[in-house]
């Protein structure tokens, strides 16, 4: 209707690579707060099958009817920039699940990853050791990987353009959703790891954004 739309392939081809690296890290996302913490009831199985799909990639439907023409530069620019969001958002998760396959004897950016062992206590009263990375991405920031995820989530929307807040529904929700999360894992580990975490906090200061939050 509308011929060669090179927002929507932006936008589209965005989201398809997000949702491939999704099913390619898909045994990492069983260690993140949403399987660990929320576990896969109706929360997670209803918003995952239905609330995601839809809500999402809402932004494709706008510029079903909304085309926007965004031109060989700003298409490509808008597109390195998201998929360069998906390779940190990926390169930080790696990160971590290298550090605790190998116990913390790997390299982090060249060089030894830093860790801190914590120790927490189990409801039946059985000790374990967890590892709390210091290095690279986590380094930065406690929940540096939601600063890629923000950003994806910008810029496959932002090929929308300015002319309606529809499309940026989903940024401004993930944007409340994980700030709210760095507060909600932050009780969670206190309660867990206890003065581990409070040395982890010294060490690694910042929520998301260092310097900022």
């Amino acid at each position: 209707m509308h011929g060669f739309v090179d927002s929507m392939w932006v936008s589209v081809i965005l989201q398809l690579v997000y949702l491939t690296k999704f099913f390619w890290w898909e045994a990492g996302y069983m260690s993140t707060i949403d399987i660990m913490v929320d576990r896969a009831g109706y929360y997670i199985c209803w918003g995952c099958l239905v609330y995601v799909t839809g809500f999402y990639t809402s932004v494709s439907l706008y510029l079903v009817n909304q085309p926007v023409h965004l031109g060989t530069a700003t298409s490509c620019s808008i597109l390195i920039a998201g998929l360069a969001s998906i390779a940190i958002n990926y390169l930080a998760d790696k990160q971590k699940e290298d550090a605790r396959a190998s116990d913390g004897k790997c390299l982090i950016w060249g060089k030894p990853a830093r860790v801190i062992r914590a120790q927490y206590v189990l409801e039946s009263g059985e000790k374990r050791e967890s590892i709390l990375l210091v290095s690279g991405w986590w380094g930065i920031a406690r929940h540096f990987h939601y600063v890629p995820e923000l950003a994806l989530s910008f810029f496959w929307t932002v090929p929308a353009g300015f002319t309606s807040l529809m499309p940026y529904s989903y940024v401004i929700f993930l944007f409340i959703l994980l700030t709210h999360r760095t507060f909600r894992d932050d009780e969670k580990c206190t309660a867990k790891y206890g003065t581990y975490w409070q040395r982890y906090k010294k060490e690694v200061p910042y929520k998301m954004i260092p310097y900022v939050f």
